[in-house]
């Protein structure tokens, strides 16, 4: 190898270990315990039901940088609802509604980040229930990173809420007497990983 040869892929090299790399996004899993999705539907006008799905996983990345490239993807264990009655409950898991021996599992997963303020944001992404997928808007709220003291990795949370129509993936059992309109919830907290 001639020396002017050499010399230039040493200039190369060195360019390139003085270059600042790009931010890497942090991802953060799921932290189970903690994470809830819950939903509210109004009944004949009169009061509006409150459900809750206890079982989710995914992870999330966080941009610090460049907050747009964030991205999110979450899955819900559908058998996992829960709205504090028995028999309710049951026929909420049935085919009339979550159908959930067919379809076990909900997800979302993102697809575009607008930021609207300095923790906030509009997060869109596929929603996947029943077998069909439709884009759905969250309005998200970033409420704290912090480092865990006894782990001594962050944490990050956020609250996050939406509307749908579950007539759109196909759920039309009793629209009118149980509004079309379902308003989304999700309290969120991640690990670092």
């Amino acid at each position: 190898m001639r020396l002017s040869s050499f010399a230039g892929i040493t200039a190369v090299v060195v360019a390139l270990a003085a270059t600042p790399m790009a931010a890497v996004a942090d991802t953060f899993a799921v932290n189970k315990p903690h994470t809830i999705v819950a939903f509210t539907v109004d009944r004949l006008g009169l009061t509006k039901m409150l459900g809750s799905f206890s079982k989710v996983d995914g992870e999330f990345t966080i941009d610090r940088d460049n907050p747009v490239a964030s991205s999110a993807s979450l899955t819900i264990d559908t058998a996992s609802l829960y709205t504090g009655f028995e028999a309710r409950d049951k026929h909420l898991r049935s085919p009339d509604f979550f159908n959930v021996q067919e379809f076990p599992e909900m997800k979302f997963v993102s697809t575009k980040v607008e930021r609207t303020g300095e923790k906030t944001a509009k997060v869109t992404g596929n929603l996947t229930l029943l077998g069909v997928t439709k884009p759905v808007t969250l309005d998200v709220v970033l409420n704290n990173i912090k480092t865990d003291a006894r782990t001594k990795k962050d944490l990050a949370g956020f609250s996050a809420q939406g509307t749908l129509k579950r007539s759109d993936f196909g759920m039309k059992y009793l629209v009118g007497a149980i509004s079309d309109d379902v308003t989304l919830m999700v309290e969120l907290l991640g690990d670092a990983k």
